[in-house]
């Protein structure tokens, strides 16, 4: 009868096995921040992408505004009064029913400033184009609670300066502004040639220091904003 042979199992000793449990928790520990890492990069790009989104859509919706500038014979098509630029512009929905009153300005916030914009419902009366002029002085310079509340930041702004072309030359819309809370008369504060919109973009934009932007009247040349 053969002899029986004996045969030594092998195995992992209990050091083997927490060295290989240690490294299993280590990998999943590095996979884990990797993880993360990526996600908070992510997260990171699409913010930066809806802002990027955001002021394209107000520079865009700036563009609107100054192409559709009309003159009503009662007010300014645009006024400036160093802190609210309001204008008056047909009606996108409606052209022939009617104006609207728009406003942009700097809202400081905390030392912070946010560019925002205000427009009226339509108007079709003197009366009721005066009571929107007057609005949108009001919503600029002194606005309500209720206002605020209805505030949408369009862009974070440290600073923001317009400039009229006219006579040639670009030149401060101030220099020649009349009194902005009387109406004017025919011909007063005619919609300048151009106007150069200069924004000094806060650090938390995707784009830093200043940016400029261009608009040239639709009827001088053909031309419209560069």
């Amino acid at each position: 009868m053969p002899a029986l042979t004996s045969r030594r199992v092998s195995g992992f000793t209990l050091i083997e096995l927490l060295v290989t449990i240690g490294i299993m928790a280590l990998m999943t520990l590095l996979s884990w921040r990797g993880i993360d890492g990526m996600v908070k990069t992510k997260d990171q790009l699409s913010a930066r992408s809806d802002q990027v989104l955001t002021l394209q859509t107000a520079l865009t919706q700036w563009t609107v505004d100054l192409d559709n500038l009309t003159e009503t014979r009662v007010v300014s098509a645009v006024d400036y009064d160093g802190s609210v630029l309001r204008m008056t512009r047909r009606d996108a929905v409606s052209p022939a029913e009617g104006v609207r009153v728009v406003a942009w300005t700097r809202r400081p916030d905390n030392g912070a400033g946010s560019w925002v914009r205000w427009q009226s419902p339509t108007v079709r009366t003197r009366a009721d184009l005066l009571s929107a002029w007057a609005k949108a002085q009001q919503w600029g310079r002194e606005p309500t609670p209720e206002d605020r509340a209805q505030d949408v930041p369009l862009a974070g702004l440290n600073d923001w300066q317009l400039f009229y072309f006219r006579d040639n030359a670009w030149s401060n819309p101030l220099s020649s502004a009349a009194d902005p809370n009387q109406p004017s008369t025919v011909g007063l504060n005619a919609p300048p040639k151009g106007v150069r919109l200069m924004l000094t973009l806060s650090p938390d934009q995707p784009f830093a220091g200043v940016l400029t932007r261009d608009w040239v009247r639709p009827l001088v040349g053909g031309g419209k904003a560069l």
